[in-house]
């Protein structure tokens, strides 16, 4: 069922605007206005194909799960994700609202214009792969993060839209690669694979077209065809060798030849200048120099600094639970963006939250012997001796194991000097690590 211009869905609440926006494979996209609010949005329903599917049931239950952990995402809004603001059933067919993004699709202006400059692909394939970085973090895979769902507000700011909720089945009458976006999606994806590195690649093959007008190579026939990638740089000289080899090392045929992270994926991206945006006017240059220069202890240090005077802590010396709870999502992101671009994708506070969920960690569960477990694996806890180290016996450089800085949570600051606090101050630590926008 297609509803029509003018249908009211959810008791009047919802009117559809003109015809559906778009129909794929797993749903279909409508322009609505909220009739309260006088406010534009999008709906998003399961197509007919896949509601009359045998599985379908599977499917609506991921459905509300992911629109639910989407939702909840709002509660620290994300500039480059679209927000979810409802969901309700009509006719006993589901339905995502999200906010309506008045601009142009990524696809759409490439077709108009040709290929984009280097830096201005970059920008807003970084911006995506922040947004998609958060979904991860989430336990979220978009699966279709393509040119035609990267919207350019006219500020000239990217949001990723129409999430990929297709469940971890594959239903019977429906396909996970459909033509218009087949180019842009691994092999794997047909397998119903649900893992970072099937957005990994997506996002790389969106900038390859960003940055050369050109499709690239279906996945799928170089996996049996043995057709080869053509290199981004033979379409398009202009752009830089390093840029060449990010975007061959991103679409790599085989998953385990990608960058196993978003955040690995974007320090090969990475541009000359860094972002060093800050909700609270704070300046980072410092704590970007030392990065650069591998100064690790002069850094965590630094970082330890910033993050007072982000919180207004300076003279207190020290942050509690509920000021790292409450801490701008812009500085925490502007800080572990530059630990993890310096470190090579070793440091970082995303680093270390990745670490603590692997051990068992959860948002919101204070487990001590989970906090060991972590400790253990970044090197500040030796669980054989039960014991953990002081400041002075870390490791300052790269040799040290993944994730082991910063440590500036476990600091305070007195008399101007930084002082480590041991390890009963645990339980901000892993308020850190909860922390959503990571």
């Amino acid at each position: 069922m297609v509803w029509a211009d003018g249908h009211l869905l959810d008791k009047g609440k919802y009117q559809i605007i003109g015809r559906p926006l778009g129909k794929g494979g797993f749903g279909i996209t409508y322009k609505a206005v909220h009739t309260r609010l006088n406010k534009q949005v999008v709906i998003k329903t399961p197509n007919d194909d896949l509601i009359f599917d045998p599985e379908y049931p599977k499917f609506a239950h991921r459905f509300i799960n992911e629109a639910q952990m989407l939702a909840k995402l709002g509660e620290c809004p994300h500039p480059h994700i679209v927000s979810v603001s409802d969901l309700f059933e009509e006719e006993n067919i589901h339905c995502l609202v999200m906010d309506f993004i008045d601009g142009e699709s990524l696809w759409d202006l490439v077709r108009r214009k040709g290929a984009l400059p280097e830096l201005e692909a970059v920008k807003y394939i970084c911006q995506i792969g922040d947004a998609l970085n958060v979904l991860h973090q989430a336990g979220l895979v978009h699966r279709d993060a393509t040119p035609m769902n990267i919207m350019l507000r006219n500020n000239g700011n990217a949001v990723l839209i129409d999430f990929g909720i297709a469940g971890e089945i594959i239903p019977h009458t429906v396909t996970s690669m459909r033509p218009m976006n087949e180019a842009f999606a691994p092999y794997e994806q047909r397998k119903g694979v649900r893992s970072p590195t099937v957005d990994i690649y997506t996002l790389t093959a969106s900038l390859y077209y960003t940055v050369t007008g050109q499709r690239p190579t279906p996945c799928l026939d170089r996996k049996l065809d043995d057709v080869g990638l053509v290199p981004p740089k033979q379409h398009n000289s202009s752009i830089s060798e390093k840029l060449n080899q990010a975007i061959l090392q991103g679409m790599a045929l085989e998953a385990e030849g990608r960058p196993q992270s978003i955040q690995n994926l974007l320090v090969l991206l990475q541009p000359d200048t860094d972002d060093l945006s800050s909700d609270k006017r704070v300046d980072y240059q410092n704590l970007r120099d030392l990065l650069k220069a591998g100064n690790w202890r002069e850094a965590d240090l630094e970082t330890a600094k910033v993050m007072l005077k982000v919180a207004g802590r300076e003279k207190e010396g020290y942050l509690n639970v509920e000021h790292i709870e409450n801490f701008p999502c812009t500085d925490l992101r502007t800080i572990d963006r530059l630990w993890v671009k310096y470190s090579n994708g070793r440091f970082g506070f995303s680093v270390q939250k990745r670490i603590w969920e692997s051990v068992g960690g959860k948002p919101g569960e204070l487990s001590y012997e989970i906090y060991k477990k972590f400790g253990d694996r970044v090197g500040w806890y030796e669980m054989k001796k039960d014991n953990w180290k002081t400041y002075k016996d870390l490791t300052f450089s790269l040799n040290a194991p993944v994730g082991h800085l910063p440590v500036v949570f476990k600091t305070r600051l007195v008399r101007g000097v930084i002082e480590f606090i041991r390890f009963e101050m645990w339980g901000k630590g892993m308020a850190l690590l909860s922390r959503r926008d990571l």
